[in-house]
């Protein structure tokens, strides 16, 4: 009898020990909690990349576009256009003088610390001739070239034309506040102002006269302007007087201002 119970109570601590070992577990994979789901990284990318707007500058009115290439680099173009007339008398010659300037840019914008200010190495364009202008003198009537004084002939009078024009193509340097593709996702709107110079080159002044020239006191020995030696020196001579006042405005100042909007 002493001998079952021995049994009997080395039987139950055998199954008391298995089940501490086994409790709680299960031997079914369904049973297992699912593990946690991995938390989304938080996107901290601005929205947008492309803007554009429009501005006044030196330059006259322009619009112009930008778009993102990186978080603090952005490519910008833009066109710009102004056109003033005016007519003035200069030594008994008549001139109708107009400034039309019509040119593109481009530019690298690069955000040194991805904020509003930035430094904008570029180029500048001109389209066509950014001033000309036409002259004429009335039949008859005397006028001073090259410190020469020659007649207009009353049957074929003198007209003339001429132009400035600058490097076609220049170098060009800016700095400014604001950004047509401001960083943040809610920021579309933006004011940028831009100062800077245009490296143009030394202005490049071309005339030239047709009609016929006569000597005082009036309409003696007339002959063409164009071929005669004596008027062609006095053009070149007034030509290079303008050039070497002109020689300062190799480099031209930028100040813009503008509104922009990103999309």
């Amino acid at each position: 009898m002493q001998k079952s119970v021995r049994h009997f109570a080395f039987l139950a601590c055998s199954l008391l020990v298995i089940g501490s070992l086994t409790f709680g577990q299960s031997t079914n994979p369904a049973d297992q909690p699912p593990p946690p789901a991995p938390s989304k990284p938080v996107s901290h990318e601005d929205s947008g990349s492309f803007g554009i707007g429009v501005k006044g500058s030196l330059l006259g009115g322009g619009v112009e576009v930008a778009a993102r290439v990186t978080h603090q680099i952005n490519a910008r173009a833009g066109f710009n256009m102004i056109s003033y007339s005016r007519s003035f008398n200069k030594d008994g010659i008549a001139y109708q003088g107009t400034l039309g300037f019509k040119t593109v840019e481009g530019h690298l914008d690069f955000f040194p610390w991805a904020g509003n200010f930035h430094i904008s190495p570029g180029v500048l364009a001109y389209i066509g001739d950014p001033i000309t202008a036409t002259a004429t003198v009335a039949g008859g009537q005397s006028f001073t070239l090259g410190g020469t004084t020659y007649y207009s002939e009353t049957g074929t009078p003198v007209t003339g034309n001429g132009k400035i024009d600058f490097n076609q193509v220049s170098p060009m340097a800016t700095i400014g506040w604001g950004n047509l593709v401001p960083r943040g996702r809610h920021k579309h709107f933006s004011v940028p102002f831009e100062i800077g110079v245009a490296f143009q080159g030394s202005p490049k002044a071309t005339l030239n006269l047709s009609g016929n020239v006569c000597d005082p006191p009036g309409n003696v020995n007339c002959r063409p302007a164009a071929t005669d030696t004596g008027v062609q020196s006095n053009v070149q001579s007034e030509q290079n007087k303008l050039n070497n006042s002109m020689s300062f405005f190799k480099m031209y100042p930028i100040i813009s201002i503008g509104f922009g909007y990103k999309f």
